[in-house]
């Protein structure tokens, strides 16, 4: 048994919003990260974070320093076992929510951290530690409250049972050529068209062959920015095209009539996240155009009506913004019952670590098929990581090294923690 000794939580934030990087229609932040470490008597260290955008990261940080001390004492193998609810059930914390906001994100970043831990002790990166696990551990891992009518505990296990089949094969198979990616940095919203054209080019010659822009801005700036994509990227590659919730239904609906002539391959997140009929009405309306959402959804329940309501043709998880690996793993179930591929989101820092362990795990072990599949890639940060991401003709390269690849270099926290690091002075 591995018991948690201690934590620290770190306000970290990375000065993005000078440049545009990462704006859209809503967004002008800094990348930042509420950053969690565990201490344990095995010597390890558990890291995990959640993403914000800046400000209220101060918010997140707080939570983490009220849900912490529930796990020093603990043993990880114990921790892990239990649904993260768990440890949000203290009468005075599980008004705060429930299961959303940033309490159940602060929950993600520390439940992260303890599942980071377990596969340091085990010597493994996180996605052969799942990949691994037997069913029936996996599948206690579940929490199936108000999730049950749409996959039961037995529905869950077959899923994964049935994973186990071609495993090797699928693994050799992302050994040798990767786990498919598409690149958001060509087109964020703050950029001027100068610089989207000579991304576009930029990556087309480094291999991508599936991109992303925001738009949401006027739409007449979003036609003229899709044009320009396009034409650099020719009509064979994949386009995808991201709105953050700026529209209405009717909106949404009107906007893709127009930009429906530059083959958008899904629209993300179209109108407001909780809107699973509003959804629903868009993804009739606007196909064969996928309508991709999830990476703000607030828990397990939400993902169940986007996909009972057929409201997605593409699911995106965010390994942050649910209570960590074991409500994700619910989601990834959800998607392979409803046979709904996943695209997570990985647009922040330290996302794209993250959920290449979560996509590989999927692959291996619940969805089975890289058909519709693709993590998303943003070119930011990742100097920051002890493991960082690597890529190669625009795909994933798999992860070798134990843990979630969650460790920011102690040099980089220092330099970066808000308010009294020297980036902030």
């Amino acid at each position: 048994m591995t018991t948690i000794t201690g934590f620290e939580v770190h306000d970290v934030r990375f000065p993005t919003a000078a440049a545009g990087d990462g704006s859209d229609s809503i967004n002008r932040g800094d990348y930042s990260a509420t950053y969690v470490t565990l201490s344990t008597d095995a010597g390890v260290t558990g890291t995990g974070f959640t993403f914000t955008n800046g400000q209220g990261n101060e918010i997140t940080c707080d939570c983490v320093r009220a849900l912490a001390p529930l796990v020093v004492g603990r043993s990880i193998e114990e921790l892990t076992a239990e649904p993260p609810r768990a440890l949000t059930a203290h009468p005075q914390l599980r008004w705060i929510g429930p299961e959303k906001g940033a309490l159940h994100m602060a929950t993600g970043a520390v439940v992260n951290a303890i599942w980071d831990a377990r596969a340091k002790v085990a010597g493994k990166p996180m996605w052969q530690l799942l990949a691994e696990l037997p069913t029936d551990e996996l599948v206690s891992c579940v929490d199936f409250r108000h999730i049950d009518d749409a996959l039961t505990p037995a529905e869950a296990a077959a899923i994964l049972d049935k994973g186990r089949d071609g495993l090797d094969d699928r693994l050799a198979q992302l050994r040798a050529d990767g786990f498919p990616s598409y690149t958001t940095s060509v087109g964020w919203l703050g950029y001027p068209d100068d610089k989207v054209r000579a991304l576009s080019r930029q990556a087309y010659a480094e291999g991508w062959r599936a991109m992303k822009m925001k738009v949401g801005g006027p739409i007449e700036d979003d036609l003229r920015r899709a044009a320009i994509i396009r034409a650099e990227i020719g009509p064979d590659s994949l386009l995808m095209m991201d709105a953050n919730q700026i529209w209405g239904v009717d909106e949404a609906i009107a906007n893709m009539t127009r930009l429906a002539e530059f083959d958008p391959y899904w629209i993300e997140e179209p109108t407001h996240p909780d809107d699973v009929l509003g959804h629903a009405r868009i993804q009739r309306a606007v196909a064969p155009i996928r309508v991709a959402t999830g990476e703000v959804a607030a828990n397990r329940v939400i993902f169940k009506q986007l996909l009972q309501a057929e409201a997605i043709g593409v699911m995106q998880v965010d390994a942050c913004r649910v209570a960590g690996i074991p409500e994700v793993l619910a989601e990834l179930l959800l998607a392979a019952k409803f046979g709904v591929p996943v695209c997570p989101h990985a647009g922040g820092v330290g996302l794209c670590e993250l959920v290449q362990h979560l996509a590989i795990f999927d692959y291996l072990r619940v969805g089975t098929s890289l058909d519709g599949r693709m993590v998303e890639y943003v070119d930011h940060l990742h100097e920051h990581f002890t493991d960082p991401v690597r890529t190669r003709d625009g795909r994933y390269l798999v992860p070798e090294l134990p843990g979630y690849s969650s460790d920011l270099r102690p040099e980089s926290i220092a330099e970066f923690s808000f308010p009294g690091g020297p980036a902030w002075n």
